[in-house]
């Protein structure tokens, strides 16, 4: 899980108990007033998200196996 920092400038990581690293005592920034959990996905994730025609076909593709069309695997 993330947390995006401020307005999108960070990204802090947690580990599994939602622990993050901030940095040396005194030299931390306000943290407390601009933190939220972050959802981060690739550009090519973000182009499909925008694609509803292409998820559209997948959706379809997937409920119309009987029209798959086989193809030769690369060695």
């Amino acid at each position: 899980m993330g947390y995006q920092v401020g307005r999108g400038e960070q990204i802090v990581e947690t580990d599994a108990r939602g622990r993050a690293s901030l940095g040396r005592p005194g030299q931390l920034p306000d943290w407390r007033r601009a933190t939220a959990p972050a959802v981060v996905v690739t550009e090519l994730e973000r182009q499909f998200l925008a694609n509803a025609a292409l998820q559209a076909q997948i959706e379809y593709a997937g409920q119309h196996p009987e029209q798959r069309v086989d193809r030769p695997r690369r060695p």
